[in-house]
C-alpha cells in the first residue's frame, strides 16, 4: 500500500466499488478465456447495468460495445480494467476524465515484482487515483463478489448464488485465489454476503474492507485472511469499528515469523516476536484469531449464526461413548467447562436413557437412539434447558440418511432455548447426509473436529465476557510524568542505566529497593553499612545491558568493598569499552517469584507490553504474554493469568501466593510509561520484578532511548 491514510474507508466511502449500480468492463472481448470475456459472463446475474468497452468492437455476443468510457450513456460507478499493465496508466487517465468514482485493476506487473520500476508505476497510479478521489482496488487483484446484488466482478470461476437473507459471512482475503477457494464453502451450505480480495492494495486494503463490512447489515460476521498490511494500527482501528458494531471479526494471519526480535537489547523486547505482536493487536481490537486456514470459515460461520452466550458451560450429547470421552479430553485441553447437570436435569435424563448409562455430562445416549429420535430430542431438550450450559455439542459420529430427519427438530430446540447446537462432524464422509442441511440452518453449526468445536466455544464465551465488561481508562498523574521527563532529559547516552530506570519506575508508583551508588570500594562499604544486613552489589554502567552475563551482580554480600573490586574487574574484562561508574549497593529483597515486565516501541504497532515468568531464565522458559499498551490493572491481571506458569502466582508446593493485585498494578504502571514516552523510550525492561505475598519490587531495570528528533 502506498498511501499514508490513517482512518480506514467506511462503507459509504467504498459504495461505488462495494455495491456498484453500473459497471464498465474495459477490455471486454469475445475471445474465449479472456479476462474481459470472463468478467462479462460472471456479471450475467448482476442487478445493475453492465457496459462493454473496447474500441476494436461494435458489439460482442449481440451486445453493444462502446469505444471508450466517454462514449457511455452514463458515468459508471465502477470501471474494471481487464487489460495488461502497459495500458493501465492511460486508461486510468480516461477514468479520471470521465469522472468514474471507482476502478478495479486485474493487471499484474506492479509492486509485486519487487522492482523499482514496478513499485514506481504502482505509486504513480495510486497518487493519480487519490488526487482524483477515485477508490482503487488492486492492481494484481482477482476481484470481488457481492452476493446481495449478483455482482460477481472477477475473471475467475466462482460459486454462483445469491444471499437471500439470514446469517452471512463477509470474507476479506488478501489473496484472491485463497479467498475464492474459501468461498466454495457456499456449495456445502455456508452463506456469504461478500467475498473481496485486495491484491497489491495500492489504495483499498484489508483494513478498509473490514471497516466497510462492519457497516453492512447483510453481513453478520467478518472472516479475514491476510499476509500483512503497511499500517497495523489502521487494521486495529478497523477491528475496533467491527467491535463497536458488534460484528464478530475472525482473523487468520499468515507470515507471523519472529524475525527481528533477536536484535532487541531488552529481554522483554526479544520475547515479543511478530506472532506475539499481531496477537496483541487482535486482542486489543476484539478480533478472534484462528491459527489454521481451514478453521477460518467454520469459526466465522458459527459466529455469524450464534447469539450472545447465556453461559460458558458446554453440554455434550452423542450416541457414541468414544465421542463422549473425546469431548471430555478436549474440554480439559481447551479450558472449556463441562459442568455436571442440575439435579432436575439428571432426573430427566435417568428417565430417558438406559439404566446402565450414567446420567451425566458428557451424555452418551448409546446407539439405541438410532431408531428412537424422541429420546434423543428429549435428552437434548433437557440439557439445553440447564442454565449451566450455553451450547450443546452433538457428536455426529456417523452419517446416514435417517439422521437428516433429526435436523429440523434439533434446530427448533436450539431456537427455543436461545442456545446454538454444534455438530462435531466426526465422520469422514465429509459432506454426507445431514451436512448441507445443518450448514444452512441458522441455529446449528458444523465443525469438522471435536477440538475445533471446543476452541470455537472458548473464543465465543471469551468474546461474550469481554463485551459484558465496561471498558476503563488508564492514565498517569502529572507528577509522575514530570519526574520521568526530567530523568529522561538528563540521560546522557543511548541507554538508561539501572538507577535511572528504577527512579522512573518509582515516579510511577512501582516499588524499588533502597540503594546507593558507590564509585569506590570504600564508598560501597559505607553504603552497605547504611542499608544494613547482606546486600546486593551490581555494576553501575549504562553500557552493560545484561549484568549477570558479565559477572556484574553479586547477591547476599557481606563485604561490599571486596564485591566492588571483583565486579569492576570482571566487567572491565568482559566489556573493555564500557563506561563503568562504579556499583550500586542495594538492599537484599527476599526471595520470591520472579517475573519480567517491559515494553518495546514497535514500528507500526506502537508500544507493546510483555510480561513473562523466569527472571534470568525468561528466554529459556519462553512463557510470556504481550498486549498493546496501555493496559488497566484488570487487563494486566488477565495477562498474568494467561501465562503457562500462572499457577505459581497462587503458590505452588508450599510457596505462598503472591500479591497479584500489586503485581498487576505495577505492570499497568509500566504500560503507562510506555504510552507517556513513545518517542523517547524504544525499549524498557524490568527484570526481575520480585513478587512477594505482600508486595512486588522492581530490583533491576534497563531503558533503551530512541534517537532524539
Amino acid at each position: 500500500m502506498t498511501n499514508d491514510r490513517r482512518d480506514p474507508y467506511r462503507r459509504a466511502d467504498l459504495a461505488p466499488l462495494y455495491d456498484p449500480k453500473s459497471i464498465a468492463v474495459v477490455g471486454a472481448s469475445p475471445r474465449a478465456g479472456s479476462f474481459g470475456g470472463r468478467t462479462v459472463e460472471n456479471l450475467a446475474g448482476f442487478d445493475g447495468a453492465v457496459y462493454l468497452v473496447n474500441e476494436r468492437y461494435d458489439e460482442i455476443g449481440g451486445r453493444r460495445c462502446y469505444s471508450a468510457l466517454a462514449a457511455l450513456p452514463e458515468v459508471p460507478d465502477l470501471a474494471v480494467l481487464t487489460t495488461p499493465a502497459a495500458t493501465i496508466e492511460p486508461l486510468l487517465d480516461e477514468c479520471i476524465a470521465a469522472g468514474v468514482p471507482a476502478v478495479m485493476l486485474y493487471a499484474s506487473g506492479f509492486a509485486e515484482l519487487a522492482t523499482a520500476e514496478g513499485q514506481a508505476a504502482q505509486e504513480r497510479i495510486a497518487r493519480r487515483a487519490r488526487a482524483a478521489g477515485i477508490r482503487l482496488l488492486g492492481p494484481n487483484c482477482v476481484g470481488l463478489l457481492n452476493y446481495t446484488s449478483g455482482a460477481r466482478i472477477t475473471f475467475a470461476g466462482t460459486p454462483e448464488g445469491r444471499h437471500g437473507g439470514g446469517p452471512a459471512i463477509g470474507l476479506v482475503c488478501q489473496s484472491g485465489a485463497l479467498g475464492f477457494a474459501l468461498a466454495q464453502a457456499m456449495d456445502r451450505g455456508v452463506g456469504f454476503s461478500h467475498v473481496v480480495s485486495c491484491g497489491n492494495s495500492a489504495d483499498v486494503d484489508v483494513a478498509d474492507w473490514v471497516a466497510a463490512l462492519a457497516d453492512d447489515p447483510t453481513c453478520t460476521a467478518i472472516a479475514c485472511a491476510f499476509e500483512g498490511v503497511s499500517d497495523p494500527l489502521r487494521f486495529l482501528e478497523a477491528a475496533r469499528i467491527a467491535w463497536q458494531a458488534d460484528k464478530p471479526l475472525i482473523v487468520y494471519k499468515m507470515a507471523v515469523g519472529d524475525e527481528g526480535a533477536a536484535a532487541a537489547l531488552s529481554h522483554t523486547a526479544s520475547l515479543a516476536g511478530s506472532a506475539a505482536l499481531w496477537q496483541a493487536l487482535f486482542d486489543r481490537g476484539g478480533a478472534v484469531q484462528v491459527h489454521d486456514f481451514d478453521a477460518l470459515i467454520e469459526t466465522a460461520w458459527f459466529f455469524a449464526k450464534a447469539p450472545a452466550p447465556l453461559a460458558d458451560g458446554v453440554a455434550m450429547l452423542s450416541g457414541s461413548g468414544g465421542a463422549a470421552i473425546m469431548s471430555a479430553d478436549f474440554a480439559e485441553i481447551t479450558g472449556v467447562p463441562m459442568p455436571q447437570p442440575t439435579p432436575e436435569v439428571v432426573g430427566r435424563l435417568k428417565a430417558l436413557i438406559p439404566p446402565f448409562v450414567p446420567a451425566r455430562n458428557p451424555c452418551d445416549v448409546t446407539a439405541g437412539v438410532i431408531n428412537d429420535m424422541d429420546t434423543l430430542l428429549a435428552c437434548a431438550d433437557a440439557l439445553l434447558g440447564d442454565p449451566n450450559y450455553g451450547t450443546l455439542i452433538y457428536g455426529y459420529a456417523y452419517a446416514y440418511e435417517t439422521a437428516t430427519v433429526r435436523q429440523p427438530h434439533l434446530s427448533r430446540l436450539a431456537e427455543r432455548h436461545g442456545k446454538p447446537i454444534i455438530y462435531a462432524w466426526l465422520t469422514q464422509l465429509l459432506e454426507g447426509p445431514g451436512r448441507i442441511e445443518a450448514e444452512r440452518d441458522p441455529n446449528v453449526a458444523v465443525v469438522s473436529s471435536m477440538r475445533r468445536a471446543f476452541e470455537i466455544v472458548r473464543a465465543w464465551t471469551e468474546r461474550g465476557k469481554r463485551r459484558a465488561v465496561v471498558a476503563t481508562k488508564t492514565s498517569s498523574g502529572p507528577e509522575g510524568r514530570e519526574v520521568a521527563t526530567e530523568i529522561l532529559s538528563a540521560a546522557p547516552g543511548a541507554t538508561l542505566g539501572e538507577a535511572e530506570a528504577k527512579a522512573l519506575l518509582a515516579a510511577y508508583g512501582v516499588a524499588v529497593p533502597r540503594e546507593h551508588r558507590a564509585a569506590s570500594a570504600a564508598a560501597a562499604n559505607d553504603a552497605a553499612q547504611s542499608i544494613g544486613g547482606p546486600v546486593v552489589v551490581k555494576v553501575d554502567s549504562p553500557d552493560i545491558a545484561h549484568k549477570s552475563d558479565a559477572g556484574g551482580v553479586l547477591l547476599d554480600v557481606t563485604d561490599a568493598a571486596a564485591a566492588f573490586d571483583r565486579i569492576v574487574t570482571a566487567c572491565r574484562a568482559a566489556h573493555p569499552e564500557a563506561r563503568i561508574d562504579g556499583v550500586l549497593v542495594q538492599e537484599m529483597v527476599p526471595q520470591g517469584l520472579e517475573i519480567i515486565a517491559g515494553f518495546r516501541n514497535v514500528e507500526g504497532f506502537g508500544p507493546v507490553l510483555t510480561v513473562g515468568l523466569g527472571g534470568v531464565l525468561t528466554e529459556v522458559l519462553s512463557d510470556s504474554v504481550s498486549a498493546l499498551a496501555p493496559v488497566t490493572s484488570d487487563e494486566a491481571r488477565d495477562m498474568l493469568l494467561r501465562l503457562r506458569g500462572a499457577r505459581l502466582l497462587d503458590g505452588f508446593r508450599g510457596a505462598p501466593p503472591v500479591d497479584l493485585d500489586g503485581v498487576a498494578a505495577a505492570v499497568a504502571a509500566i504500560s503507562r510509561i510506555a504510552v507517556d514516552f513513545p518517542d523517547r523510550l524504544a525499549e524498557f525492561d524490568v527484570n526481575p520484578l520480585i513478587c512477594l505475598p505482600d508486595r512486588c519490587v522492581a530490583v533491576d531495570g534497563l531503558g533503551v532511548l530512541s534517537a532524539r528528533g
